[in-house]
This record gives structure tokens, C-alpha cells and sequence, in this order.
């Protein structure tokens, strides 16, 4: 009884200080939700993410904890539900974001080593890019490892992309399975 108690006091006070010195560093809107709330794995998210993004510079342009292990082009041109900071605290996935939004439907969950590429590089001058085109991902979709998904692609709700899968086009409707290169409908979800 006595353990429990002092277990509680300890998260408590952790939880607190916590808070109170990741919000100098990070926007406190984003020190909130299910992981900052129900758990604590935000916070040990946002304290290891402090030293690479905060003292060796990784990723130090984005206003909330990320692993130092992908890349965001523009931070402003992410729209998410705060309850989704799971998604970006893999390895290996790719926001490029520049030239174009990309939107994530809440309870959504995007795999390591994924790529989300809003703007392609122009085929005639490789070193200009194409305008961007928004990247739309539905509520509760599930993007396997090592997809991409490319400029323009609208995924409604529901959406399963298979690991591997090149996204060339939209699937609005949702409730399905895609997978392969170009990614298909392989199994509608009732």
C-alpha cells in the first residue's frame, strides 16, 4: 500500500517537472494528450528528443519531440491530432513537406521508413521541383514500412497501405487494403 503510494508521488512530481521544463523548450500545446496524459511515454519521448533536437541541432526547427532518425521539411505544413505524436517518433520516415501539406487523419499510424513526398523534381530541370500537391491520410489508416506515398494522394478513412506499397494515386473511399507498385486495392474492409 505504502509502495503504491509513493509510486503515485513520484510519477506525480515527475509528470510536473516534467512539464514545466519541456515547456521551455517545446510548445506546451503539444506536451498534451493520450501520451503526456495516459502514460508518460510522451514525456520520455520529449526528453530524448530534447538533447538532439536542443543541444546537437537535429531537427531543431520543429516545435515538438521527434526522433532524430527522420526528417520534417516544414513543420508548418503538418496538420495532426496531438493524440497521433506516435507517428513521429520512428525511424526513417521522411516528411517532404515543403511544397505541400500533409494532412493525418487522427488514430492514424505511419510505419518506420515511410515517405511522404508532396512535390516531385521537375523532369526537365532536375534541380527545380514541381508544385506541391497536399498528401491526405483518412482517420485510423495504417501505412506499412517502407511505403511511399506521392504528391496528391487522398486516402479516405480506413485505408491499409501494405509495407513496400508506391501510392501513386487516390483511394478516398477507404475501408480498403492497397498494396504493390503502383499500390491497388488487394481487399475491401467492411
Amino acid at each position: 500500500m505504502i509502495k503504491v503510494k509513493v509510486k503515485r508521488v513520484l510519477k506525480f512530481l515527475y509528470v510536473k517537472i516534467s512539464r514545466f521544463i519541456l515547456s521551455l523548450f517545446y510548445n506546451c500545446k503539444y506536451l498534451q494528450g493520450r501520451y503526456f496524459e495516459e502514460s508518460i511515454a510522451g514525456f520520455k519521448w520529449a526528453w530524448k528528443s530534447l538533447i538532439w533536437q536542443k543541444v546537437f541541432r537535429i531537427n531543431s526547427h520543429i516545435p515538438w519531440p521527434v526522433s532524430p532518425f527522420i526528417s520534417i521539411s516544414c513543420p508548418e505544413n503538418i496538420i495532426f491530432e496531438i493524440d497521433d505524436l506516435h507517428n513521429f517518433q520512428n525511424k526513417g520516415t521522411y516528411f517532404q513537406n515543403f511544397n505541400g501539406k500533409i494532412i493525418i487523419g487522427k488514430g492514424s499510424f505511419i510505419a518506420p521508413n515511410v515517405g511522404l513526398i508532396t512535390a516531385n523534381h521537375n523532369f526537365l530541370e532536375l534541380d527545380k521541383h514541381d508544385l506541391g500537391e497536399d498528401i491526405i491520410i483518412g482517420e485510423k489508416c495504417w501505412i506499412g514500412m517502407n511505403s511511399v506515398l506521392l504528391p496528391g494522394v487522398n486516402l479516405g478513412n480506413n485505408t491499409i497501405v501494405g509495407a513496400g506499397s508506391v501510392v501513386t494515386k487516390s483511394f478516398p473511399d477507404g475501408n480498403c487494403v492497397i498494396a504493390g507498385n503502383p499500390a491497388k486495392i488487394i481487399k475491401m474492409i467492411k
